[in-house]
């Protein structure tokens, strides 16, 4: 049998991104970066300097996910399309009173990620920790483990976890999540710490788009104005040049189109990444916690009109783009009808001048028949002599004078036959460029 080329590939796609196993306890600490080509390609000599310090022997190939475990200590890599994610995974670490004493990052070496290329987006903390206790029992213990900010809770899966966060930066410049396992087994933990962890990035990243839209929206409300003042400019009869009027669109048109070249793809990402939001959301099964947010509500009560907001300053640029089409055509219009007028006065003119011309030809073809008969004449008196000098016995005076009505008229009906052959070319052809005209229109 032929493969398909892609065939392996295709295969491998579904599993390139596994969820982890997660037992408790455990601390994981979850960095996304922003970067660029080089960027990217300084992080992974960047991770081969982490191996080396580490003493471990560095990764050969960059791969789009990838872990590693050192055993009580593992790092997970994700590339994305915009951002490269660090997962760094301590599992060293025992269920005490403080959660985010001890994070992913503890067992880092010295200054290594404050030199790891790239900007970043999301860094949070996540603490996974066995509890049997009461949520209300909880409460006052997990507000000092948030410095005292306001706490968003969940209780996922049924009631089997305890999730607390404050979608905030803590003093550390991180983000916390605490999840409180109670009859999760370790598979189920991966999945919940990975969604937890995506959740946390995704918002940021559909985010990104939100201050983008906030800087333009008032250039926006300037231009429908402007495209307002030029409509009614265009529709006046105050006789404006259209020169200046066509100077402003084009001036406005290549600001609308620099704005939508700017945001088409910070928007259409903005909303792909929040319907990954959502779906997260949707997989955790979340059940409220009595006096607290769910992170559904927090999510659909901010984040969501945020993205609202960046799908209105989209369309609004795509319906300006649209009115600057209309206002466009009316201007081609308005410029064509003027051009038919001209045309018009033009061929007034043109016939005007043409009547003048055939009565200016009518008199030279008198002309003509008048000097082409004298010089004709001149010829046969010549003719006349030379037969009379011959020794022909007859009244030239008399043969000169018989020839005269017969050279003009001859003459005469010369000039006029020429003259019926070239208007029946000249209607042949008028008659040719009806028929193409009627052709052009039938199609």
């Amino acid at each position: 049998m032929s493969f398909h080329p892609h065939r392996d590939d295709l295969y491998e796609e579904m599993h390139s991104r596994p969820f982890q196993v997660i037992p408790s306890p455990a601390r994981l600490t979850h960095i996304a970066l922003i970067c660029d080509e080089a960027e990217k390609r300084e992080q992974f000599n960047h991770l081969r300097r982490l191996f080396e310090l580490l003493g471990q022997q560095p990764p050969e190939r960059d791969e789009m996910c990838v872990q590693w475990d050192f055993g009580d200590f593992r790092i997970r890599l994700e590339k994305h399309l915009e951002f490269i994610a660090f997962t760094f995974v301590n599992l060293a670490v025992e269920n005490n009173d403080d959660p985010f004493a001890v994070t992913g990052i503890s067992s880092l070496p010295n200054g290594w990620l404050d030199k790891l290329p790239g900007k970043v987006i999301s860094a949070v903390h996540v603490s996974v920790k066995d509890s049997s206790e009461d949520g209300d029992y909880m409460l006052p213990k997990v507000r000092r483990f948030f410095e005292g900010m306001r706490l968003i809770g969940s209780s996922p899966q049924q009631g089997d976890a305890r999730i607390w966060t404050t979608f905030r930066l803590h003093s550390d410049g991180f983000g916390r999540m605490l999840i409180c396992n109670k009859r999760m087994s370790d598979s189920q933990l991966g999945r919940l710490t990975q969604r937890l962890m995506e959740i946390e990035t995704y918002r940021l990243m559909a985010l990104i788009g939100l201050p983008t839209a906030r800087e333009y929206s008032p250039q926006l409300r300037i231009m429908d104005t402007q495209i307002a003042e030029l409509t009614q400019r265009l529709s006046s009869e105050s006789g404006e040049d259209e020169s200046d009027i066509l100077k402003d669109l084009t001036r406005i048109a290549s600001k609308v189109e620099d704005y939508r070249a700017k945001t088409t793809f910070r928007f259409a990402a903005s909303q792909a990444y929040h319907e990954l939001v959502l779906k997260r959301l949707a997989e955790l099964r979340e059940d409220e916690v009595s006096g607290h947010l769910t992170m559904t509500e927090f999510m659909t009560r901010r984040l969501s009109p945020a993205i609202r907001t960046c799908d209105s300053v989209g369309q609004r640029l795509e319906d300006m783009s649209r009115r600057i089409d209309r206002v466009s055509d009316m201007m081609r219009t308005r410029i064509e009808l003027s051009i038919q007028e001209q045309n018009q006065e033009l061929l007034s003119s043109m016939d005007r001048r043409s009547k003048i011309q055939l009565m200016m030809q009518h008199t030279v073809e008198g002309l003509s028949v008048a000097a082409i008969s004298y010089y004709s004449i001149g010829l046969i008196k010549l003719i006349i002599d030379a037969l009379y000098d011959s020794g022909l016995s007859f009244n030239k005076h008399l043969v000169l004078g018989a020839a005269v009505p017969v050279v003009v008229g001859g003459v005469w009906l010369a000039t006029r036959r020429i003259h019926k052959h070239f208007l029946a070319l000249a209607r042949e052809q008028r008659d040719a460029d009806l028929a193409d005209e009627e052709r052009r229109k039938s199609k």
